[in-house]
């Protein structure tokens, strides 16, 4: 080996790493040898190694006839051989604290006892580091002291004379051995202390005496049980939580003891030594891996207090070669506060179980955690969020994310647990990562029942709730409850963000964003052998907030026309207020999924037939008139909805003629009766001479009876707060007949006639009676206007009478006369016969009784400013003919 003085003992350290195939450790200031009977404490003067002490597994040669036993050597030897740095990279920065004491005593002990039987301390000095090989076999934790632990150790000496580089050492070394053959340490104790901690004490191991045959090539088993005191505790735990915050790059051990040697009946004086060692980052002992086998939590009672009792079941890796029955822990869970990192809340207690631990088994340990009710801290809001604390932790969890909870040694501590064990953990806070659970089907089916649909308001501004469509239902979740929850649970009050689809498409968002009351009841979940939770809300004027036109077009249009359920898609984020044993908390985004099945509006068949009475005029202007009607329909679906304003467009081969307006209309399923509509009728407005040419059309085909309709389109303005809403739906159209105005009864007459059956004969029948005068060539007309309310004037009439086809006379008259609510008869209006015609004779034969004749007139209408010309055509006027 080369001389060099300042050569590390253990090989040479580089960067951050170790050179030369050092992994482990790096050890220093060695070995300073002196005859002293006392010693001289921490100040040590040091001298340098450059010759590991104990031997890489490479490098090992055979000695003497014994050989290699490469297969035989046992994993605690394999394990502690790694401090070396020779041997497999397995295990590589795990390492147990009294495996480092140990190595350190044998170190120096076995140093000693070399070292001071020879004549040349610095020759035998060499020789021993080189030629010396220890194969660490077990270490064992006998017991947990009060102090500390009782530790035994146990391994194979030899000295291997092969391994030394220099042949004079080699020689002189080989013969002093021969001579000492054996050497003994009397019963010594050494103390490890933490130089960059300002020398704190780590701790103190009483060694008992060793004896070792120091030939070459003889081996020595040693075993022997060491008592290992903890030291400043306050000072350890200064190093644990630098460790714990990740501060820790590096850590320097320093081991000093007084040992006393002899050799036969020889005693050879006492020696104080130091031995350093130089820990990286990466040698440092990592926390172990677990894993969680079982997880369950129910509702329990402690010491009179009622509260939830979790059961946990972990299996530790253990890859260390160390033997110890673990007593019982006790600790405080904590969670972190509002201010993360910095202040913790206590969310229960935990326990561990008697346990024992085998060298390179892992370990199953079942831990017992109590939880009473949750301090006022974990369940409030933090300043200036809506969280708390205990929204992060539950939120994290069912998001199967990993989630932080941290262990702190319990203030109330079993009377088993060694006191130097309960102050280390006392203060010493260890983040434990806890596997989060992904709660993908946790609510198994949501849909919605007994749906009412609202339009928005008009009158609300355009970025308020009320500005959009809005929903009402009864809400129904089935939550199926994880096995793990084996306790009472209850919900209060829920609500959701839900996005709604229709074929996989958004449509838009449905705010359920207001705690709406719930009820739950425990039930089985259909075809599973499961328990589950029904909870049932009520929500109302939920708005929905159309974020896609064209999607919800594609929805109206399934609806209205379509023969099949429409399937609308709901994704939810629920946020569920739960009543526990701990008491009320929330659970926040749980997420779920469901289906909600909208039956269309009439069947597929779109034909309804709205009834319209109580008409009245409530203004006029010359080309239009504002009339106001109660209509009665019935809602072919299963479903309600209000309306706070609407306005349609009424139109005829996509001509707009007029407009309807309803207000604070509420329509339910079945008939629904005196709904209030506003209807406008101004074809020249609207659509100028077209228009008013199709409207003298309409008005004109409608009273003499014939098949008329109306075509119902909305319009950018049809809501005013959502013009894209109203926009989307203008490309339906709905056609419905004209709606038929009842006439009222003429009280003058008693008894009604005979519905007339002649073709045309379904025209509203406005002309109740006709009597024919012979003598004054006069006619007298009995009207029945629709109009209760207001009066409409006749200002011309042009008429021609016939009977079989044949004329009987005809009307001229243009001096306007008024027709009043109800039956009222007109002027005597003249007629010119059309004598000698088989239709004047037919009336005369009909003198004293009565002839149904056909009628074609042209009539003038005004009703206030508005003023119209239309045509009538009627068959089977009952007509009285007297002198």
């Amino acid at each position: 080996m080369p001389d060099d003085p300042g050569a590390p003992l253990l090989g040479k350290l580089g960067g951050s790493g170790i050179e030369h195939d050092r992994p482990h450790s790096q050890r220093s200031e060695t070995s300073n040898v002196s005859h002293k009977s006392k010693r001289s404490g921490k100040s040590l003067t040091n001298s340098e190694e450059s010759t590991p002490l104990l031997s890489r597994e490479d490098n090992r040669q055979n000695y003497g006839n014994a050989p290699r036993q490469d297969n035989a050597r046992s994993t605690a030897a394999s394990s502690l051989r790694s401090l070396q740095g020779g041997g497999s990279n397995e295990g590589k920065g795990s390492r147990r604290w009294p495996t480092i004491i140990a190595l350190t005593i044998l170190t120096i002990i076995l140093l000693a006892i070399l070292g001071l039987g020879f004549a040349a301390p610095a020759v035998a000095e060499r020789y021993a580091k080189e030629a010396m090989v220890f194969e660490p076999t077990d270490l064992s934790i006998e017991s947990f002291t009060s102090s500390g632990v009782r530790a035994r150790i146990q391994g194979d000496f030899r000295m291997d004379a092969s391994r030394v580089d220099r042949k004079a050492v080699r020689d002189l070394g080989r013969a002093g051995t021969w001579i000492a053959r054996a050497a003994e340490s009397k019963s010594t104790e050494v103390d490890v202390f933490l130089p960059e901690y300002g020398d704190i004490l780590l701790g103190s191991a009483l060694v008992p005496p060793i004896v070792v045959n120091i030939r070459n090539g003889h081996t020595t088993h040693v075993d022997f049980i060491t008592d290992l005191a903890v030291g400043d505790i306050g000072g350890i735990r200064r190093v644990a939580n630098d460790w714990l915050d990740g501060r820790l790059d590096q850590l320097r051990v320093l081991g000093n003891a007084d040992v006393s040697i002899k050799s036969g009946i020889f005693s050879l004086g006492t020696q104080t030594l130091s031995e350093s060692i130089v820990f990286r980052a990466s040698q440092i002992p990592t926390m172990p891996e677990y894993k969680i086998g079982h997880l369950g939590f129910s509702d329990a009672e402690r010491d009179g207090e009622k509260g939830m009792v979790a059961n946990v079941s972990l299996r530790l890796t253990n890859d260390y070669p160390v033997h110890f029955d673990m007593p019982r822990f006790h600790f405080d869970i904590l969670v972190p506060g509002c201010s993360a990192g910095k202040d913790f809340l206590v969310l229960g207690e935990a326990m561990t179980a008697e346990a024992e631990v085998q060298p390179k088994t892992d370990v199953n340990v079942a831990v017992s955690g109590f939880v009473r009710k949750l301090p006022e801290a974990l369940i409030t809001a933090c300043p200036e969020t809506k969280t708390s604390p205990i929204d992060r932790l539950l939120g994290s969890y069912i998001e199967g994310r990993e989630t932080l909870v941290y262990v702190r040694g319990s203030r109330n501590p079993s009377d088993d647990t060694p006191t130097w064990i309960t102050d280390f953990m006392r203060d010493v806070v260890v983040p434990v990562p806890f596997p989060g659970h992904e709660f993908k089907d946790l609510i198994r089916n949501f849909t919605l029942a007994d749906v009412h649909f609202g339009l928005p308001n008009p009158f609300a501004s355009s970025d308020s709730p009320e500005s959009k469509p809005r929903l009402s239902a009864v809400v129904k979740a089935l939550i199926g409850l994880p096995e793990e929850i084996k306790f009472p649970i209850d919900v209060a009050q829920v609500r959701a963000d839900s996005d709604v689809y229709y074929k996989k498409k958004k449509l838009g968002q449905l705010d359920l964003g207001k705690w709406q009351h719930a009820n739950s009841t425990r039930t089985t979940i259909p075809h599973e052998q499961e328990e589950g939770l029904l909870v049932q809300s009520i929500v109302k004027n939920a708005p929905l907030d159309i974020t896609d036109d064209d999607v919800f077009a594609d929805v109206i249009q399934a609806l209205v026309f379509g023969s099949n359920p429409v399937i609308l898609g709901v994704q939810a984020k629920v946020d569920v207020e739960t009543e526990t044993v701990l008491g009320k908390f929330i659970v926040r985004g749980i997420p779920a999924q469901g289906k909600v099945y909208v039956k269309p509006i009439s069947g597929g068949n779109t034909t309804f037939s709205p009834e319209v009475g109580a008409l009245e005029i409530l203004e006029t202007s010359k080309t239009g008139l504002m009339i106001r009607a109660k209509v009665n329909v019935t809602n072919p679906t299963e479903y309600s909805a209000t309306v706070p304003f609407i306005d349609i467009n009424i139109s005829v081969n996509d001509t707009v003629l007029g407009h309807a307006t309803a207000r604070d209309v509420s329509v339910v399923p079945g008939p629904n009766h005196d709904l209030a509509v506003i209807a406008v009728w101004d074809p020249s407005r609207t659509s100028g001479k077209k228009g008013a040419h199709i409207g003298s059309e309409l008005l004109s085909q409608y009273i003499s009876g014939y098949n008329t309709s109306l075509t119902l389109r909305t319009h950018a303005a049809s809501i005013p707060s959502q013009p894209n809403l109203g926009t989307a739906l203008s490309i339906f159209n709905i056609t419905i007949p004209t709606p038929k105005l009842t006439p009222p009864t003429n009280p003058n007459r008693p008894v009604q006639p005979d519905p007339p059956t002649e073709p045309g004969s379904s025209a509203p029948h406005f002309i109740d009676d006709a009597v024919f005068h012979l003598i004054t060539s006069t006619a007298i007309l009995t009207l029945l206007s629709p109009l209760p309310h207001s009066s409409l004037w006749i200002t011309s009439v042009s008429a021609t009478a016939s009977y079989n086809n044949t004329p009987v006379g005809a009307i001229e008259y243009d001096v306007p006369f008024k027709v009043p609510p109800g039956a009222s008869d007109t002027p005597r209006l003249p007629v010119d016969w059309r004598l000698g015609s088989i239709g004047y004779d037919a009336v005369k034969k009909a003198l004293g009784g009565t002839l149904k004749v056909e009628a074609e007139a042209t009539v003038g209408v005004r009703i206030g400013k508005w003023k119209d010309k239309v045509w009538f055509k009627g068959n089977g006027i009952g007509a009285r003919v007297t002198l």
